[in-house]
């Protein structure tokens, strides 16, 4: 089998810039990486966002998705060419939910993300609280930079359910973010598990795939090796 491309999703609120230090790491080590900027409007319109630059390539494809990116990567990853799933600080759902399922019971005492009510459509957190909730391990002129610079996310992808959840016929790997304030860790590990991923533990913020390129890189090397063997 040849190497993998390695696909990188990014979720809600942000743009696809911010897996530029997880892009350089891999490209340095010889993978082909492509950055899908998925509009995140629709989850149909992201998956197929997906699916366009899916099509680009011939051979195995590694789907990552950050967060809501891995509602993405769930419904997507059924496409032939897709040959490992990695979950960054991700929603990993099953069939028939959604992000907006999913975050309707928090655990006890868990943080809440500090999400706006809805205007015209689209979603968007306090800039004020930004950097605590979504970007905590990074300096504040770059969490500045990202409240100011969000992506608007459309209340259709929130409520986007998976049909067949790709996980289940994919192998999967998952990479917990311990300290994140937006998708609580316990239900990181509680999606990783159902999903029978293989998980690492990190201690970085829900923005741990800029923080920790490093550990981020290394996971999804670990998938492309695996499936390549």
């Amino acid at each position: 089998m040849s190497t993998p491309t390695i696909l990188l999703i990014h979720g809600g609120f942000v743009d696809g810039s911010g897996w530029q230090p997880v892009h350089d790491l891999l490209r340095r080590d010889g993978y082909d990486v492509a950055v899908v900027q998925n509009p995140t409007m629709s989850l149909e319109g992201d998956v197929a966002a997906v699916n366009h630059v899916l099509e680009e390539f011939d051979g195995p494809v590694v789907l990552v998705g950050h967060s809501y990116g891995g509602v993405v990567v769930t419904e997507a990853g059924t496409h032939p060419h897709v040959s490992a799933l990695v979950y960054i600080a991700a929603f990993a759902p099953d069939a028939g939910e959604s992000v907006q399922t999913l975050i309707a019971n928090p655990p006890p005492g868990a943080a809440v993300p500090p999400i706006l009510p809805p205007r015209n459509g689209y979603l968007a957190l306090d800039k004020d609280k930004f950097h605590d909730s979504f970007a905590a391990d990074l300096k504040p002129e770059l969490a500045e930079f990202m409240a100011h610079s969000q992506v608007p996310w459309g209340v259709e992808a929130l409520a986007g359910a998976i049909s067949t959840p790709a996980w289940r016929s994919t192998p999967s790997w998952y990479l917990v973010a311990t300290d994140d304030r937006m998708i609580p860790p316990p239900a990181q590990r509680a999606m990783s598990e159902r999903a029978g991923a293989t998980v690492v533990e990190v201690s970085g913020s829900h923005s741990v795939y800029v923080s920790q390129p490093e550990a981020t890189a290394d996971l999804i090397k670990q998938a492309a090796t695996a499936t390549q063997a």
